[in-house]
């Protein structure tokens, strides 16, 4: 396939180096408004540079864009697309709120194209094997889950788009926090309620850098704390079943190293059977982007499609909404 690439910062180029590295689909063009850093990319990956993403979405024979793009702009880019008969692959949250996320949705379907959200937690490997083990009903039926997600900021740190709620739509919770929202669908099912704070503890900013929930699904209960002021990156996700349990930590580089421990209950208690597994290269993104283009051109199911970032997004302005209200909301 033909893939074009608007926005050439940190995400685009990860992109880009994924697509390389499984060496299947060409780059043939890439946009950003800032023109010295299109150029840059282009010279590394022998592609096209725009400095107007319009020159790029009207390429004939593109097939696949992916939209890495801060926020505001992610909504507007994935119309006009979709519009172009593309492909989108839309890095997260799938718009600001989820009145833009059923714009995209609703132009989606009404173009016939696929929406691929880029939840590539979904296919870290130690998070991977977790799903297995979950799924030949290892640990049994899941009771609750529980993780923390956060770093401790950047110097100047209020001085980015992420920390401007006119680009960014909101903070940490529409940072790292769907990240942890989509995991917790992926694994506990559809979320019925939820009683979330968001709070602004440190940073000079108005948006939260810090977020709290409590969610519910028909069966399980799941907790989640999501940080600008961790101070050290950490990630840390855990499933606990009636058999059994699985604890993921770590996502590599500056989160620490990603390992796994799967836990048996004892049947008579006491201290479980323990196995751990270690993981030393991440290769979510190759996976995501090969999951995406299985479902184009063999029609396979997508992980993390545009359903999953609105209802992501629903999940999202429920815990704002809670915040506000101090009150539990149940989501329809």
């Amino acid at each position: 396939m033909n893939v074009g690439i608007i926005g050439a910062g940190l995400i685009g180029n990860k992109r880009a180096q994924a697509i390389k590295d499984i060496n299947q689909d060409r780059i043939i063009a890439i946009a950003d408004s800032d023109f010295k850093k299109a150029e840059a990319f282009a010279e590394k990956y022998d592609c096209q540079a725009f400095n107007d993403y319009k020159q790029l979405i009207k390429i004939k024979n593109l097939d696949v864009i992916i939209i890495a793009v801060p926020n505001k702009f992610t909504a507007p880019l994935a119309i006009a697309s979709l519009k172009k008969g593309k492909h989108i692959l839309c890095e997260k949250p799938f718009g600001i709120n989820l009145r833009e996320s059923k714009k995209i949705l609703a132009t989606a379907q009404k173009y016939q194209r696929l929406i691929k959200v880029g939840f590539n937690h979904r296919f870290h490997a130690a998070i991977w094997k977790a799903k297995a083990i979950v799924e030949q009903n290892e640990i049994g039926k899941i009771i609750f889950l529980r993780a923390r997600y956060g770093h401790g900021g950047r110097l100047d740190m209020e001085k980015e788009w992420r920390t401007d709620r006119n680009i960014s739509g909101g903070g940490e919770l529409l940072d790292q926090g769907v990240h942890i929202i989509d995991l917790c669908r992926w694994f506990a099912g559809e979320i019925k309620e939820v009683f979330g704070l968001v709070e602004t503890k440190f940073w000079k900013i108005k948006v939260e850098d810090n977020a709290f929930a409590i969610m519910k699904s028909s069966e399980a209960t799941m907790e989640f704390h999501v940080s600008w002021t961790n101070w050290k990156n950490i990630f840390s996700f855990e499933i606990f079943g009636e058999k059994g349990f699985l604890q993921i930590e770590g996502l590599g580089g500056s989160y620490g190293k990603e390992k796994l421990i799967f836990g048996k209950r004892n049947p008579k208690f006491g201290i479980p059977q323990i196995q751990e597994y270690s993981f030393t290269e991440d290769l979510s993104w190759q996976k995501e982007w090969k999951n995406f283009r299985s479902a184009i051109l063999n029609k396979t199911k997508i992980l993390g499609d545009g359903n999953d970032g609105l209802k992501t997004n629903k999940i999202v302005e429920a815990i704002y909404q809670s915040s506000a209200k101090k009150k539990i909301i149940k989501i329809s």
